[in-house]
C-alpha cells in the first residue's frame, strides 16, 4: 500500500508527534495513543499551536475496510522501521466510561500525550467521547469517520474558575494571542479591571479557569440590560418563566475562550460563571445580517467552542400596533422599537445538567428554498440534538441580505426575510457549498456539485423546487402568420442550449435579483432604450414596479404575456386584476397578450438582444430590447433533472415519492414543487406545490427526526388503506408584493386545486365572501368565510403598507371569534376592514400565542362536565346528542349548551385561563385592563 504522506505531515505535526502509521481493521472504534517526542512546552503555549493547526481530518485515509490511518512523522520509511510500534487500542462497544480505558493507559503508557478515536458518522456517540474534542472536518473530507483527541490534561479532575485578577493579564494576554478578536476581549478586561463597567455603565465580570497553575480559560459577561426586549422578541420562555428570575440575575456573554484540551469542561465552566457571577441565565448575539459569511462564520469568534452548550431560542412574531389607535396605550419603546436582527443562543441552570445528543450522520439538503430552509431550521432549533453534519448545497450558497428595498424583483411567501434569516442564522450550524447538483452517485453517496465538488451524504434531502427558465425562440419562419392562442399555447417547450445573452436576466432568487439590480443602474435606467418583461406571473408585475423604483420611464416597458395555460391569472380576483392592469396601463406601459417568443435578433448571434420577434393570433409583434427580463415558465432545472434521472430515482414529471417523503432510494428524501405523488395515489391534481413549502419542509424534518432522536417513537409504516391517502396540509398559501401604482399586495388561501373564482362561487357549499373597499381606490379587502364560518382566504389591495402578519393570523379563525364579523357585516356595522382590525379588542388574538390560549380553551371545554338530563356529560357529548335529537330541550341550541355550561366548572377556569394569558402577555398586550387594576 503506497502512502504520500509528506502534504499531510503539516497538518497534524503541530498537534501530536507520532512514531509511524497505525491501522486498525476492526469495525468498531479505535484509540490510537501517540508518543511524545515533542520537548515540553507550557499548556497555553499547545493551545496556540492548536488554533493554528488546520483540520487535521485530511490527515486520514480510508481503503477498504480500514477504519482509521496516522500519517507518520518520519521522513522516510527506513527511518519508521527503526521506532517501535504505537500501541492501538481497540474500544469494544460495552465500554462506555473513560476510566476503563485510562487504567491500562495510565499504567502502561506513561510517555503518551494525545488519545486519538474515530468513530463512523452513523454510529451513535458514545459518552466516552464526552471527555474528547471533535475536530472539525475540511469541507473537502469525503471520510466516513469523526475524528476525536484526547489529551491526557484533559483528564486532570483540579479544573478550577475564579474571577480574574489584575495580576493574571499576562497568562491571557498569552492564551489569547492567536485570536482574532485579542483585541476586543483584552480591552473588555482592562474595562473590568479599571471600572467593573463597560463604556455604558454596565456591570461587567472576568472570570478564569486554570489547571495546576495555568490559565486555560477565560469569560467575560455583563448584565443583560435588554430583558424586556428578548423576553418579547424570542420564545426564552420555553426553557425558562422569567417570574423566576430577578433582573440582575439574567447576563450576557460577551468572550468565552478554553483552551481545546479542556473542552469537556465548557459546560462545567459556564456553570461555574452562573454560580460565582449570580446569574440563573446567560445570553449570546450574533449579528449576521451586517456582516459577511466569513465574519460570521466560528473561526475567530471567541464563542465557537461553547455554543455547542447552549441552546438557539426561536425568534418571535411581532404584532404590528396601530399606534395612533391605541393612543397611550402601546407597549414600551423597548418593545417596539426596531433594532437591528440577531440570533440568541441561552444557557441556564438547568442545562447545565442536560448535554445534548450529538448526531454525526451526514444530512445533505439540495437546494435553499423556503422547503430546504424550513427543515433546517427544525433540525436546528431541537435543542436537546446538535447535527454536526448538516450541508446545503446551492447555487449562490445561503440566502441573503437585501442591501436596498428597491433589488426586490420578486413576488414574496413571506416565509423568511431577510430579517428572518439573520435571527434564525442557520448558517451557524450548516455547512454551506456553493454550486448545482449535476450529479448523483447512489453507490458510493456522493452528491457532485458543478465547482468539480464530491460531497458525502448519509441521508439526502433534494429541495431544489422549480426555477424560471430561459426562454427558447419558436424559430418560425414567418411570424407573419397568425394562429390562435389555443395553438400558441399548446406548442410544447424546449429547453434554451445557446449562450445566455449578457442583458437577458431570468431572476429565480435575491442574489439573480441583486445581479439584475446592478446591471440595470450600470447599463440601462440611465438611457433611452426599452425593457421587455415576459411572463404571465406576479412576479411580472412586481418587476415592473422595481424597474419603475429605479426610475425608468413607463413608456420604455413592455410587458409581453404569453398565452395563457389555465383560465386564471395570477390574482384569481378580476377585481385585483383590473385595478392592477389600469395602474399599469396610466403608467404609460404597454400590455401586449397571447404573445410566444419566435427569434431573437431575427435568428442572428443573440449576444446582446436588441430584437425581439414574437407570433401573436393577429399580428405579429418586434420590439426593441435592451434588457429582457424572463418570466415565461417554471420547471425543474435540466441539471437538477439529469443528476435524479441519470442516478436511477423515478421521475413522472416530477420526483415521485410517497406520503412519507421517501423516494425510491430509501436514503434519499425529497419535497417541495420538485416533487409529484406517486400514481398509485391518483392525485395527479395535488403536489406539494398546491402547499406552504415552509410547512411541507416542518412535516418533512418531522418524518426525518425519529431517525435521530431517540425521545420520538418511530413512525409507525402506513398501513395499505392509509397509504392511499395523500396527506393534505393546512396552513395557508401565500403570496404577496409590490405592484405598480405603489400597491401593497396579499393574498393568502387555503391549499386547492387552482379554480377561478367565478367557479367557486357556483359551489353548493362555497360559504359568503365579504368585501370592503374598491381596488382601485387602494383599499380593497375581500374575506372569504367558508360554510362553517371559518375564514379561508385573505385578499388584500391597499396604497398603504399592510400589517401582513397581523392579517395572517385571521386565517382559520372562526367569524365568531372575530367579534360576530359575519352579523356586524350584514348590519352595516363593517365599512373598512382596514379600521376594523386596527381597533384594540382584536390584537390578542394578533399575538402569537394566542393559538396556544385556543388549545387552552379547546381542552378545557372537553374536560368540562356539565349536567345532563340524568347524570353528568361532557361538552362534545352533549353536542352530539342534540345533533342526533336524542336529548329534549326548549329554546335555542346555543343559549341552551351556553346556559348549561355556566353553571358548570369549566366557566370559572374559562375566565382564569383567559386573565393569564393577558396577564403573561402584559408586555405585549397593555390595551386591556388586567386583573386588579381597576
Amino acid at each position: 500500500m503506497a502512502f504520500a504522506g509528506a502534504p499531510h505531515q503539516a497538518c497534524l505535526s503541530p498537534l501530536v508527534s507520532l512514531q509511524r502509521v497505525c491501522f486498525c481493521r476492526s469495525p468498531t472504534p479505535a484509540i490510537i495513543l501517540t508518543k511524545r517526542r515533542m520537548p515540553q512546552r507550557p499548556m497555553s503555549q499547545k493551545f496556540t499551536r492548536m488554533l493554528q493547526m488546520p483540520s487535521a481530518s485530511s490527515c486520514f485515509l480510508l481503503t477498504g475496510n480500514m477504519k482509521c490511518a496516522l500519517w507518520t512523522s518520519c521522513p522516510t520509511s527506513s527511518a519508521a522501521s527503526r521506532i517501535p510500534k504505537s500501541v492501538v487500542y481497540t474500544i469494544m462497544k460495552r465500554i462506555f466510561h473513560l476510566n476503563a480505558v485510562t487504567a491500562p493507559v495510565g499504567s502502561r503508557l506513561q510517555d503518551r500525550d494525545f488519545c486519538i478515536i474515530t468513530v463512523p458518522k452513523t454510529a451513535p456517540e458514545p459518552p466516552l467521547l464526552q471527555a474528547f474534542l471533535r475536530v472539525a472536518p475540511r469541507n473537502n473530507s469525503v471520510l466516513p469517520h469523526e475524528l476525536y483527541v484526547c489529551h491526557r490534561s484533559g483528564l486532570l479532575r483540579t479544573f478550577q474558575v475564579r474571577v480574574a485578577l489584575s495580576s493574571d493579564r499576562p497568562a491571557i494576554e498569552t492564551l489569547v494571542e492567536t485570536l482574532t478578536l485579542r483585541e476586543s476581549i483584552l480591552g473588555d478586561l482592562d474595562m473590568f479591571y479599571q471600572a467593573r463597567r463597560d463604556p455604558d455603565g454596565t456591570p461587567l465580570q472576568a472570570f478564569l479557569a486554570h489547571i495546576q497553575g495555568q490559565v486555560v480559560g477565560i469569560v467575560i459577561i455583563k448584565n443583560e440590560e435588554d430583558v424586556e426586549y428578548i423576553q418579547s422578541h424570542y420564545n426564552v420562555e420555553n426553557f425558562i418563566y422569567f417570574s423566576y428570575h430577578h433582573r440582575e440575575e439574567h447576563g450576557r456573554l460577551c468572550h468565552f475562550v478554553l483552551n481545546p484540551i479542556f473542552q469537556c469542561y465548557a459546560r462545567h465552566f459556564l456553570k461555574e460563571v452562573l454560580r460565582l457571577g449570580q446569574k440563573s441565565c446567560l445570553y449570546y448575539l450574533i449579528c449576521t445580517c451586517s456582516q459577511s459569511p466569513e465574519d460570521a462564520a466560528f473561526p475567530g469568534s471567541s464563542t465557537a467552542v461553547v455554543l455547542s452548550c447552549m441552546v438557539p431560542v426561536r425568534p418571535r412574531r411581532q404584532i404590528f400596533y396601530p399606534l395612533e389607535e391605541l393612543g397611550t396605550n402601546v407597549p414600551s419603546k423597548q418593545i417596539t422599537t426596531e433594532r437591528m436582527p440577531y440570533a440568541l443562543y441561552h444557557f441556564n441552570r438547568k442545562l447545565t445538567m442536560e448535554p445534548k445528543i450529538t448526531i454525526n450522520s451526514r444530512i445533505v439538503v439540495v437546494g435553499a428554498s423556503d422547503t430546504g430552509i424550513s427543515f433546517l431550521e427544525a433540525l436546528c432549533f431541537c435543542s436537546h440534538l446538535q447535527f454536526n453534519n448538516l450541508t446545503l448545497i446551492s447555487k449562490h450558497g445561503y440566502p441573503g441580505c437585501y442591501a436596498d428595498d428597491n433589488m426586490e424583483f420578486l413576488a414574496t411567501s413571506y416565509s423568511y426575510s431577510s430579517r428572518d434569516h439573520a435571527q434564525i442564522s442557520l448558517r451557524s450550524w450548516v455547512n454551506v457549498v456553493e454550486g448545482k447538483m449535476v450529479g448523483l452517485d447512489r453507490v458510493s453517496k456522493h452528491v457532485r456539485v458543478s465547482a468539480g465538488q464530491s460531497v458525502p451524504y448519509d441521508q439526502l434531502v433534494l429541495c431544489t423546487g422549480q426555477q424560471y427558465q430561459v426562454p427558447c425562440p419558436t424559430g418560425a419562419a414567418d411570424i407573419s402568420q397568425p394562429g390562435p392562442s389555443s395553438q400558441l399555447s399548446s406548442q410544447p417547450r424546449q429547453r434554451y442550449t445557446g449562450p445566455i445573452p449578457s442583458n437577458l436576466f431570468t431572476p429565480n432568487d435575491p442574489t439573480d435579483s441583486q445581479r439584475a439590480y446592478r446591471w440595470l443602474l450600470a447599463n440601462f435606467v440611465e438611457q433611452e432604450d426599452d425593457a421587455v418583461v415576459y411572463g404571465n406571473t406576479i412576479d411580472t408585475y412586481t418587476c415592473v414596479e422595481a424597474l419603475l423604483r429605479l426610475g425608468v420611464s413607463g413608456s420604455r416597458i413592455h410587458l409581453v404575456q404569453l398565452p395563457a395555460d389555465f383560465p386564471v391569472s395570477c390574482f384569481n380576483d378580476p377585481g385585483v386584476e383590473e385595478a392592477v392592469t389600469g395602474a399599469v396601463t396610466k403608467k404609460g406601459i404597454t400590455i401586449h397578450r397571447n404573445c410566444q417568443l419566435a427569434q431573437i435578433n431575427d435568428g442572428q448571434d443573440h449576444q446582446p438582444i436588441t430584437l425581439l420577434s414574437f407570433t401573436t393570433d393577429s399580428d405579429p409583434l418586434r420590439l426593441k430590447c435592451a434588457v429582457f427580463m424572463n418570466f415565461s415558465w417554471k420547471a425543474v432545472d435540466y441539471d437538477t433533472f439529469r443528476a435524479i434521472n441519470d442516478a436511477g430515482l423515478v421521475y413522472d414529471s416530477g420526483l415521485v415519492i410517497d406520503t412519507s417523503f421517501h423516494t425510491n432510494d430509501p436514503s434519499i428524501w425529497a419535497a417541495g414543487p420538485l416533487t409529484k405523488f406517486a400514481r398509485r395515489y391518483h392525485a395527479g391534481m395535488w403536489t406539494h406545490a398546491n402547499f406552504s413549502s415552509k410547512e411541507v419542509g416542518a412535516q418533512l424534518a418531522a418524518a426525518l427526526l425519529p431517525f435521530f432522536d431517540p425521545t420520538l417513537e418511530p413512525l409507525a409504516s402506513p398501513t395499505e388503506d392509509q397509504d392511499r391517502l395523500v396527506p393534505i396540509y393546512t396552513k395557508a398559501k401565500i403570496q404577496g408584493g409590490r405592484l405598480p401604482e405603489g400597491y401593497s399586495y396579499l393574498h393568502a388561501s387555503k391549499p386547492t386545486i387552482c379554480t377561478p373564482l367565478a367557479t367557486q362561487m357556483l359551489s353548493d357549499k362555497h360559504g359568503r365572501e365579504m368585501i370592503t373597499g374598491t381596488a382601485g381606490a387602494g383599499s380593497y379587502f375581500r374575506l372569504f368565510v367558508n360554510q362553517y364560518g371559518v375564514v379561508e382566504s385573505i385578499t388584500c389591495l391597499s396604497l398603504k403598507p399592510i400589517p401582513v402578519f397581523n392579517y395572517l393570523y385571521l386565517y382559520g379563525k372562526h367569524e365568531l371569534l372575530l367579534n360576530r364579523l359575519c352579523d356586524r357585516f350584514d348590519e352595516g356595522l363593517i365599512q373598512d376592514f382596514y379600521s376594523y382590525f386596527e381597533e384594540p379588542w382584536c390584537l390578542a388574538i394578533f399575538h402569537d400565542r394566542f393559538a396556544d390560549f385556543e388549545e387552552e380553551v379547546r381542552q378545557i371545554m372537553e374536560s368540562t362536565k356539565v349536567q345532563g338530563e340524568e347524570d353528568l356529560r361532557s361538552i362534545p357529548d352533549l353536542v352530539q346528542r342534540i345533533a342526533d335529537e336524542k336529548l329534549r330541550f326548549l329554546g335555542d341550541p346555543t343559549m341552551y349548551l351556553k346556559n348549561v355550561f355556566e353553571k358548570s366548572d369549566g366557566f370559572s377556569m374559562l375566565r382564569r385561563s383567559l386573565l393569564n394569558y393577558l396577564k403573561y402577555n402584559r408586555y405585549h398586550l397593555t390595551m386591556y385592563a388586567h386583573a386588579g387594576f381597576l
